[in-house]
């Protein structure tokens, strides 16, 4: 065969067998009974990511015992509110600005507003209102945004004047920081989705539940049988329940009440089964400080505590009035 009619024949095959293929496909996919999928092999079903930080149980409580005469919520008795010379509020004012360590996930609380690029919420208020007596001015204040994990250590290494972030005070946290008389009370609860049987903590027995890393809501879980899930921030906690990646999450009331503002289909059930006191970390020794801000609140729980409830919590938990402050 010469060079020319061999090409030509290479040619001729490769036409018919171009031509073949829509038959074979026909004939390849008669092969497989009618309705039922193809197999993929090395199909793998995509899992769900989840937040940075996700850990578990909270490591034991270590340091010096606490004192069992402690009266965790007994503050020291306020001073006024003039400024002496030399004292951690002339620091302050000389500086010209507070330093306030505050939440940016919590809504109602402190967050970011995207509409307003602004922090908002109750704790951002009263914030405000401590910068505003110091400095005469309530926009006078920069938010340090930090963890529930990071309050303690931002106090005690001298990054923020103040923490004003949901934070319960108790006597093993008195062992670290000093806290003002108390301007919030809350309870811890459960969140769920609308569909869920769960009705409170108890039906939980096993399962995940989420709660924020140094948070005292995620040693109660611990403590009350569920598993408890770590993560750094709040809004995590309702990410991974959106995704069915925990069962419900735990914490203050008031916490919970503003994830469900966010997620119509979630709710909050179940009794408060913990009482939560808020209070205003302070670094240690700063005492003066401590009476300072109690003069402060005195004059808050007066004149402004029901406005700033009205605005931000009560649509979502009803009527509520200053809790009394108490002094040793």
């Amino acid at each position: 065969m010469t060079p020319g009619a061999e090409r030509h024949a290479r040619g001729h095959l490769r036409h018919r067998l171009i031509a073949l293929l829509p038959v074979l496909g026909l004939a390849m996919a008669a092969c497989v009974p009618a309705g039922e999928p193809r197999e993929l092999s090395g199909q793998v079903v995509a899992e769900r990511p989840q937040p940075a930080g996700v850990g578990g149980a909270p490591p034991e409580e270590g340091g010096e015992a606490v004192d069992d005469d402690c009266d965790a919520t007994a503050s020291l008795e306020p001073d006024g509110t003039e400024i002496p010379e030399g004292s951690t509020m002339a620091k302050i004012r000389d500086r010209g600005h507070l330093v306030a360590g505050v939440d940016q996930n919590t809504f109602l609380f402190g967050f970011h507003n995207p509409a307003t690029g602004q922090l908002e919420g109750f704790d951002i208020d009263i914030a405000r209102e401590i910068a505003g007596a110091v400095l005469g001015d309530r926009d006078r204040v920069r938010f340090h945004t930090i963890t529930s994990a990071e309050r303690i250590p931002a106090l005690r290494e001298g990054d923020v004047d103040i923490v004003v972030r949901t934070m319960t005070v108790n006597c093993a946290r008195r062992e670290n920081i000093e806290f003002s008389s108390v301007y919030f009370e809350a309870g811890q609860r459960v969140l769920v989705p609308k569909a869920s049987d769960v009705t409170g903590l108890d039906d939980l027995a096993g399962q995940r539940v989420c709660a924020a890393e140094g948070s005292t809501s995620l040693r109660n879980i611990a403590e009350a049988a569920p598993e408890p899930v770590s993560v750094p921030n709040w809004s995590d906690c309702l990410v991974m329940l959106q995704q069915r990646q925990v069962e419900a999450v735990s914490t203050d009331d008031t916490i919970l009440a503003g994830m469900a503002e966010q997620d119509p289909t979630t709710e909050v059930v179940g009794e408060p089964f913990t009482e939560e006191p808020y209070a205003i970390g302070i670094p240690p020794g700063d005492e003066d400080m401590v009476r300072y801000v109690n003069a402060v609140l005195e004059d808050v729980r007066d004149d402004r505590w029901d406005e700033l409830y009205d605005r931000w919590i009560e649509p979502v938990l009803g009527g509520a009035s200053p809790p009394e402050a108490r002094y040793r």
